[in-house]
């Protein structure tokens, strides 16, 4: 049950998170979610012209092993909403700083520039909405398991 959680909390957060920077860079033109696709830099991956919804697949794949990780963390002890909360931004932490890794490792994509503070705010903002959409989740689907047990 535990590994099922995770799966669903992992694609439902990744796919809003995936959608969210897709919608900014479409309003914006700050290319934030072809930086979260981005993969050109990655040995044999990379050397490959992926489609879109490939390199959503990989993307939704590292959602899927976060969500699984944050349940199993989350069910080692009786954690209040807001130890959730904590928990998912601790491991949200590295998030950010993707930002400059992606953007300074990127070989061919047109992504925004390390310096570009405004694609940077965007892509936390995107960030942060996943990390706090991940313990809403798990409490929503904590009451609903325990409504129909």
């Amino acid at each position: 049950m535990k590994l099922l959680k995770g799966i669903w909390i992992g694609f439902w957060s990744g796919l809003v998170l995936g959608l969210l920077l897709k919608w900014i860079q479409s309003v914006t033109g700050e290319q934030v979610y072809t930086l979260l696709l981005n993969v050109d830099f990655i040995p044999v991956i990379g050397d490959v012209q992926w489609s879109e919804i490939t390199e959503f697949v990989f993307h939704m794949i590292i959602s899927l092993i976060i969500g699984v990780v944050f349940v199993y963390l989350a069910k080692r002890r009786n954690y209040s909403f807001g130890q959730l909360v904590i928990i998912s931004l601790l491991m949200s932490a590295p998030f950010p700083f993707l930002y400059f890794l992606l953007s300074w490792l990127a070989i061919n994509a047109d992504v925004p520039a390390i310096t570009d503070w405004g694609a940077f705010l965007y892509w936390v903002f995107a960030h942060l909405t996943y990390s706090l959409l991940v313990p809403i989740l798990y409490k929503t689907f904590e009451r609903k398991n325990a409504v129909s047990q």
